[in-house]
């Protein structure tokens, strides 16, 4: 089974990180965890649109210590005058802000894509006119084979960030993205609908389909495979973590034991099995240890510096065919924790 990449070097040290999106799940979580694995972080910049949220951050007990090495830049992706004053002697930028709800995103296709795709395209316009080093992406499995806009726009916001290579010269910004599927207890996931049921004597639990698979990973594996796309890009790759699957019918058991699971069908732009990985990208995709990087093309580097190999031809990377489970134990254990 795959571990959580422990990295040791000081690659942040005496570096400006921003973070787009930074009063989210992802962000509070990477935000926490940059500051304490490196005491000597330069600053840490939290962007974002929510002015309340920011209250709450700068309030929270998890922030008190670092106060001093964060800055809170209420802003807009779709500004892109407003990306470049944040970005000003930033080294790095992580960029998580999106509008992630399927269901917004359908019944909202402009706005969706003025955020998703105008706002990657700002961001990667003003980090190159800003001197950043390095860019980092965050994706969705859902940009893989898309049906539903959500995922249509981040298979556009991915395919810009690594195009965004093409437009640097050769000691300008460089871009990657990390792709990766559910991540346990953030908004909108579906164990704390479930718990909620629970808690509230809910009789049954809707399931859109009996067969319906994700892949799931904890907040903690996301910040980290992040961090491990910082240290090691070179710019174009598209990180894939390799994560466990379990079966939402089985998840739904683990929270309830005891009652009536009802399938109610499958939702506009819902997919029965998740993909990170398809078989036409098999051609570029390198396995290491703990995860995947489907290259750009024509790119040898990694093959020579990383020991991975190619994967077969054949390949891809689905939470129906995955060879990692999670077992009903397991899920009782991370429901238990959120």
């Amino acid at each position: 089974m795959p571990q959580v990449v422990k990295l040791i070097n000081d690659m942040l040290n005496n570096k400006t990180v921003l973070i787009t999106g930074g009063t989210g799940s992802f962000g509070q979580k990477f935000s926490q965890i940059i500051l304490k694995k490196f005491p000597d972080i330069h600053k840490v910049i939290v962007f974002s649109r929510d002015e309340y949220k920011q209250f709450l951050m700068q309030n929270s007990s998890e922030f008190q210590a670092y106060l001093k090495k964060m800055r809170f830049f209420i802003g807009d992706v779709r500004d892109k005058e407003r990306l470049k004053m944040a970005m000003n002697q930033v080294h790095v930028v992580v960029h998580a802000a999106a509008l992630k709800q399927v269901s917004s995103c359908e019944y909202n296709p402009f706005e969706a894509i003025k955020t998703n795709i105008v706002g990657a395209q700002n961001i990667i316009e003003a980090a190159i006119s800003s001197g950043v080093s390095k860019v980092v992406a965050l994706s969705t499995d859902k940009a893989c084979a898309p049906v539903n806009l959500y995922g249509a726009t981040k298979l556009c916001s991915d395919k810009l960030f690594i195009a965004g290579n093409a437009y640097c010269s050769d000691n300008a910004a460089i871009f990657s993205v990390v792709r990766y599927g559910n991540v346990a207890g953030s908004r909108g996931s579906v164990i704390p609908f479930f718990k909620k049921l629970r808690d509230e004597g809910a009789t049954k639990f809707p399931i859109t389909d009996f067969r319906m698979t994700r892949f799931w990973l904890k907040l903690e594996q996301a910040v980290e495979m992040v961090l491990t796309a910082i240290e090691r890009m070179r710019g174009g790759e598209l990180f894939v973590r390799k994560i466990p699957s379990m079966k939402i019918i089985d998840l739904a058991r683990a929270i309830a034991p005891d009652v009536e699971i009802e399938e109610v069908g499958i939702r506009p732009g819902e997919k029965v099995h998740e993909q990170m990985i398809t078989k036409e990208d098999a051609r570029n995709t390198l396995e290491l240890k703990d995860y995947f990087v489907i290259l750009p093309e024509n790119n040898n580097e990694w093959l020579s510096c990383d020991n991975g190999n190619r994967v077969a031809e054949d390949f891809e990377y689905s939470s129906g065919s995955n060879t990692w489970w999670l077992t009903k134990d397991e899920m009782r254990k991370l429901v238990e924790k959120i």
